[in-house]
């Protein structure tokens, strides 16, 4: 396991956010703090269908940028690529990580998405879930960049995020849906429409290879017992009934899921640069 990159000083058994009070914590630590351990607004469904998309092969040198509780890692390191770096900006999350990294060209750097320090072209494969939403139109643009500037000719970069319907979607409601969710997630959300996320990726030279979208349930029982098991579901039900300002706070996310349902989708994205 390689974290000297990382200088991870933050303890390896902690939830990200334990620090913070769930009243004011960003919504996708206070689901982990309670036990959720899928984070994605596709559910590992989606997950699959973009490692899926993205083929990542022995052969495959990968970049994965903001890991979170590593779910995604375990499942992209089963795969055994040639090698594994995870970009995490968040220290204790970066711990949790490393745990995982067993073996040989497996390691975790903190650091932005924006500005990663690693060298042009190291990668074949580089992806990100449910990190660019949370991100204004220039910070999306510069991750976008830097996954192009990583990225090897041929490389895939694959994303999992949230897309608004319809296209057409009214500039009123679009501000409704970000000041919503932003006031039970206690982050700011900026989700863009399917062509808007296809222009993200084509602006910074990539051909669009694979796409998908799915319902954008992460807080409904049957997909929590799907993302993580009936124990997991039931371990999670224990957590939110005991804790009283847990409750509350995934009450009033699901809430603002529901209320703007009919206009918000989990999107998938792959492009190869040419």
């Amino acid at each position: 396991m390689s974290t000297d990159d990382a200088k991870i000083s933050a303890d390896a058994h902690a939830t990200p956010g334990d620090h913070l009070d769930m009243a004011k914590m960003p919504g996708h630590w206070a689901l982990a703090r309670i036990g959720k351990r899928v984070l994605r607004p596709g559910g590992i469904e989606m997950t699959r269908r973009l490692l899926a998309a993205l083929d990542v092969q022995s052969c495959d040198h990968v970049v994965e940028f903001a890991p979170g509780l590593g779910m995604t890692a375990r499942m992209t390191l089963r795969l055994n690529p040639a090698s594994y770096t995870a970009i995490e900006r968040d220290q204790t999350a970066a711990a949790r990580v490393a745990r995982y990294l067993d073996g040989p060209n497996r390691r975790c750097v903190t650091g932005s998405a924006e500005a990663t320090g690693l060298d042009d072209a190291c990668a074949t494969v580089v992806y990100g879930e449910a990190m660019l939403t949370m991100q204004t139109a220039e910070q999306k643009r510069r991750i976008v960049q830097e996954a192009v500037r990583l990225l090897r000719k041929g490389g895939r970069y694959g994303v999992h995020e949230i897309c608004l319907v319809p296209e057409d979607i009214e500039r009123s409601t679009v501000e409704a849906i970000e000041r919503d969710l932003a006031a039970a997630i206690h982050a700011g959300v900026r989700p863009l429409t399917m062509s808007e996320w296809r222009g993200l990726f084509t602006s910074a030279g990539l051909d669009i290879e694979a796409e998908a979208t799915n319902p954008f349930h992460l807080l409904e029982p049957a997909r929590v017992i799907r993302d993580e098991g009936v124990l997991g579901a039931m371990r999670i039900a224990f957590n939110v009934l005991r804790d009283r300002e847990a409750r509350k706070r995934v009450l009033e996310m699901r809430r603002a899921i529901r209320r703007h349902a009919e206009h918000m989708r989990a999107v998938m994205l792959v492009g190869v640069k040419p």
